[in-house]
C-alpha cells in the first residue's frame, strides 16, 4: 500500500449520526463523515470512493468549533473538529448499518 493510499485510509474519521445527518441523507443522497482538521475536498472524495467503491458528485466541507464546557469548577472546551457533506452520484448509497 502506497504512502498516499495510507493517508486516503486515515482522513474519514468516523460517519456523524445525527438527526440533521438523518434528513440530507434521505433528501440529498449525502453522507456526513467526520474527518482529519487538515484534510482537503479531494482528498476526502478519493478515500470515500477508495473506501466505499462509490461515485461521489461532490464534497462540502464545515469546521466546527469545540464547545465550551464546565465540569465542576474547571471550564474546559471540546477541541474543534472538521464535518464533510458528502454527496452521491445518483443510485449509489453507503451503507453503515449491515442488515445479518
Amino acid at each position: 500500500m502506497s504512502s498516499n493510499q495510507e493517508r486516503l485510509m486515515q482522513v474519514l474519521r468516523a460517519p456523524h449520526i445525527s438527526e440533521k445527518a438523518n434528513r440530507v441523507a434521505e433528501k440529498h443522497n449525502q453522507v456526513v463523515f467526520k474527518v482529519l482538521r487538515d484534510a482537503s475536498k479531494p482528498e476526502i472524495k478519493a478515500a470515500v470512493e477508495l473506501m466505499f467503491n462509490v461515485k461521489v458528485k461532490g464534497v462540502t466541507v464545515t469546521n466546527v468549533k469545540g464547545k465550551q464546557k464546565r465540569f465542576g469548577a474547571i471550564y474546559g472546551k471540546r477541541p474543534d473538529w472538521k464535518k464533510a457533506y458528502v454527496s452521491l452520484e445518483a443510485g449509489q448509497e453507503i451503507e453503515f448499518l449491515a442488515n445479518d
